[in-house]
């Protein structure tokens, strides 16, 4: 009976421990261009004695489609990667639950997104019209120097946009535009340049490693983000960090009226089964060692300051920002559904 008794006790123990030591799962919800380092992503597993499993939402404007039409069931307990032009509609829709990181205090005033901590800003980034070097040079065309050169036969069929209904970077692209020529010149210099040419796909990855030039593709000047020819440089063959080139392959565009400042974020989403662990990943996010990560392998900027960048981001050049006039970032949503009827379906 005792040794019965032993037994079972020990078993219980063993029980016991098992369920102290198990791991909680923590869900992060991203758009596809996430990318931080695996070996930063085990220690805040190890440290937090968790597992955490990404799922990949599709491009931001996909992301956040899904996030409402699943908020009454989220998918995960963390978000990150919708921004500046998002917020609005994820607050509208209760799609977040207010955290302000300790760390959102490194973040200058001017790139953070939200004071209440709906969303943390993580990095931010310049969306402007890429060109490749050499296939331009081909054309034998001159550098175009406005918006209304590009929407010509001659430049609208050599490049490659993404739609803002799914994209955040085309998303970025219709707010510049619209803040550029106003609503009703927005909609007709979308509707010249698409019928002179001009492609719109779903998303960034599409437009920059189908499309673009440089990969393969037929169109030489792609809507991407003011650092990508620093990345360019980097993922080149022979790259050697001691002996740079003196120019990378692919130079930015930065057309008046074209460019726009991306703010992306990290959340706790509204209904996360981890809160205070979603809470920890968002501190993670805006650690000294992911700040330091981003910018390399996302190739944005990351958003507290001090962080230092490598030296390949000289080919990352700053554009200056156009002043936004009052009420073009009030309701994205309505100007992308104004899209869609007067661009996407005009005839």
């Amino acid at each position: 009976m005792r040794t019965f008794l032993f037994s079972a006790l020990l078993m219980l123990g063993a029980a016991q421990a098992q369920t102290t030591t198990k791991q909680t799962t923590l869900t992060v919800i991203t758009h596809d261009s996430f990318d931080v380092d695996k070996k930063l992503v085990a220690a805040f597993e190890k440290a937090n004695n968790a597992k955490v499993r990404f799922v990949k939402g599709g491009d931001a404007g996909e992301l956040l489609n899904r996030l409402v039409l699943t908020r009454r069931a989220p998918l995960a307990d963390v978000v990150y990667g919708l921004d500046n032009s998002m917020i609005g509609r994820a607050n509208q829709m209760g799609l977040l639950q207010a955290y302000k990181s300790p760390n959102l205090g490194k973040v200058p005033a001017q790139y953070r997104l939200d004071e209440a901590g709906t969303l943390n800003t993580v990095d931010y980034g310049f969306v402007a019209l890429n060109y490749d070097r050499a296939a331009l040079a081909k054309t034998g065309l001159p550098l175009p120097k406005s918006l209304d050169d590009l929407k010509k036969p001659e430049y609208a069929r050599l490049t490659v946009v993404q739609s803002p209904a799914t994209s955040s970077p085309g998303l970025a692209f219709l707010l510049a535009t619209v803040n550029h020529y106003g609503e009703a010149g927005a909609w007709a210099w979308w509707r010249e340049a698409r019928a002179n040419g001009l492609k719109v796909t779903r998303g960034w990855s599409d437009a920059y490693y189908k499309d673009f030039t440089k990969n393969g593709g037929k169109y030489p000047i792609v809507l991407s983000y003011a650092s990508s020819p620093a990345a360019e440089v980097f993922y080149a063959d022979g790259f050697n960090p001691a002996k740079l080139p003196a120019q990378a392959p692919t130079a930015n565009l930065f057309l008046p009226g074209s460019v726009w400042l991306q703010l992306e974020g990290v959340g706790v989403l509204r209904g996360a089964k981890q809160p205070a662990l979603a809470r920890k990943f968002v501190d993670f996010m805006l650690s000294g060692a992911v700040q330091a990560d981003i910018p390399t392998r996302m190739w944005i900027y990351p958003a507290v300051s001090g962080t230092k960048l490598d030296p390949v981001f000289r080919y990352a050049d700053q554009p200056q920002l156009p002043v936004v006039k009052p009420g073009v970032t009030s309701n994205p949503q309505k100007l992308v559904d104004a899209w869609v009827t007067n661009v996407l379906r005009a005839r």
